[in-house]
């Protein structure tokens, strides 16, 4: 009796594990997405320029503010309610637009902020914070000096520095990207050292600025995007690869004035495009867009978009610099 039960039960195993493997051959894949709904959540934010999604679906931004040494970190729960995190980083007027806090990222609890103008890396622990609380003070805020380092280089003409956006490999390193110094710099996880990782190119024959704006990692090599310097001329913006070792590549090109990079559920680069710039007026108001690696408009009619996120298997969200506002990306 015992020996038969012990045949059936393993008969009724086998069976159960083919099952599941069958189940496992058969999962629908995610498709590529071909075009975005676009809906607004919030119209209030003040000069935003980066967005992050934490571990339990909340969003956080980086407003750079007015101006007036008002930069600050906000977060939406996913019912919507909104908090001030951190508030008091530096923001000036600058002659084209306010400039401050640029890109962020949450990595195991921690919320890294990068300034572009200062150079200063910032670390909030946020893995207790919660909607309503009291904010962060930024004395609290552990502080890396890439903007130092980064100058003492000497990597353009005049000298220029503006950390804006870092991404980390799959040993824990970040990785820098500096939009003034059009490099990408190293901070090792082990030893707190800064290093120079890369040097973005020059595009149009070497004589325009690359300016990289973002960088993603698929798991075995960078992406980069990038805005190009003035004239902002249509077709100079490229997506660059970057190896482990800091081998900068042409991964696609022919896009115009990219702000930013994400990866799509199938690790394929989607990017945001700022505008179009046309003289005598300057950027063309509600041309920015997004678009996927084959330069296709996945979403139009945008105006100065400066991160996407992805923060579902079919949705994202996006930040308008100029107006303000967050919106949901479905399809």
């Amino acid at each position: 009796m015992k020996k038969s039960i012990l045949h059936s039960f393993a008969a009724f195993l086998t069976l159960a594990i083919g099952i599941a493997g069958c189940n496992t051959d058969h999962v629908v894949p995610i498709p590529e997405p071909a075009r975005f709904a676009v809906t607004t959540i919030d119209t209030t934010l003040r000069s935003p320029i980066g967005l992050e999604m934490d571990g339990s679906g909340n969003l956080w931004i980086a407003e750079i503010g007015t101006g007036n040494n008002d930069g600050a970190i906000v977060m939406f729960t996913p019912g919507g309610q909104k908090t001030t995190v951190i508030s008091g980083f530096h923001s000036a007027a600058g002659p084209e637009s306010n400039e401050g806090l640029s890109h962020i990222k949450f990595v195991n609890g921690k919320l890294y902020i990068l300034h572009g103008i200062d150079g200063i890396l910032y670390v909030a622990d946020i893995s207790g914070f919660k909607a309503g609380d009291p904010q962060i003070q930024m004395t609290s805020l552990q502080q890396t000096d890439f903007g130092t380092y980064s100058r003492s280089l000497n990597l353009t003409d005049p000298v220029n520095s503006n950390i804006f956006d870092m991404e980390f490999d799959a040993a824990g390193n970040a990785y820098v990207v500096d939009a003034g110094a059009n490099a990408i710099f190293k901070w090792d996880k082990s030893t707190g050292n800064i290093s120079l990782f890369a040097k973005i190119p020059s595009v149009a024959g070497g004589t325009i600025d690359a300016v990289p704006t973002g960088i993603v990692f698929d798991g075995s090599k960078f992406l980069v995007s990038s805005l190009t310097g003035f004239p902002f001329a249509p077709g100079n913006a490229k997506i660059f690869a970057v190896d482990l070792n800091g081998n900068v590549s042409i991964y696609k090109d022919g896009f115009t004035m990219l702000t930013h990079i994400e990866l799509s559920a199938n690790n394929k680069p989607i990017v945001t495009k700022f505008s179009d710039f046309a003289l005598p007026k300057g950027f063309v108001p509600f041309s920015g867009a997004i678009l996927n690696e084959d330069g296709t408009v996945l979403a139009g009619g945008l105006m100065m978009p400066t991160d996407i996120r992805r923060t579902g298997d079919r949705q994202f969200h996006v930040i308008s610099f100029a107006l303000g506002q967050l919106y949901k990306l479905t399809y």
